[in-house]
């Protein structure tokens, strides 16, 4: 059964002041290299995703809620960081802070879909139970790349080899069927390229 407007709204701005303070949290006092699911924007792109799969809203109140989650777990984020370890406040309004709202815009309208996608019927079904994998293998693409250099931590293939589990398990998860779970995984290769070619452009601007 679909939720309303008001179950939307009252999911989403909860839901991404949790999802900003648990981040911090996760970061701060979580051993790497499973901190790093902190710091990922896969993780984000996932609890879009999760908010469009669990509540079932239809595609417009998926992208508009899922869009709210994200931009909300912005501020909640640094706003935890303030109150934890004495951040300075003013990053909140500062422009990295306006682009990841803008970045979860974007985000959360693709994998809120994604989201309601997964769960209906065709091809839309693929492309939905598709998307949380393509982003962990995305993230999993950028960490092997940046292996060699030297700034990287000791042990970083651990980061691709969870990536890279998480995006199985995620299909595993949400497949209905070994067929469609199959399928998904052959659509998240290509996806996951387009998201990888997508932030190779945002980072030359």
């Amino acid at each position: 059964m679909r939720c309303d407007h008001r179950t939307v709204a009252l999911t989403a701005v909860p839901g991404g002041l949790l999802l900003g303070f648990l981040d911090f949290v996760w970061i701060k006092w979580v051993p790497y290299p499973f901190a790093e699911l902190g710091n990922s924007t896969a993780t984000w792109a996932v609890a879009a995703f999760a908010f469009g799969y669990l509540l079932r809203p239809g595609p417009v109140r998926a992208a508009l809620g899922a869009a709210v989650l994200l931009v909300v777990a912005v501020p909640s984020y640094y706003v935890t960081a303030t109150l934890l370890q004495a951040d300075d406040l003013a990053v909140v309004w500062a422009p990295t802070s306006l682009l990841w709202m803008a970045f979860g815009v974007l985000a959360g309208v693709v994998f809120g879909v994604g989201g309601d996608w997964a769960r209906r019927d065709g091809a839309r079904q693929i492309l939905g139970t598709a998307l949380p994998a393509a982003v962990f293998f995305e993230e999993a693409a950028r960490f092997a790349a940046r292996m060699g250099d030297p700034g990287q931590p000791a042990g970083a293939g651990w980061n691709v080899t969870i990536d890279v589990a998480l995006g199985i398990l995620a299909v595993v998860l949400v497949g209905r069927s070994n067929r469609q779970r199959a399928l998904a995984l052959a659509v998240a290769a290509p996806v996951a390229v387009v998201i990888f070619i997508g932030f190779a452009v945002a980072a030359g601007f």
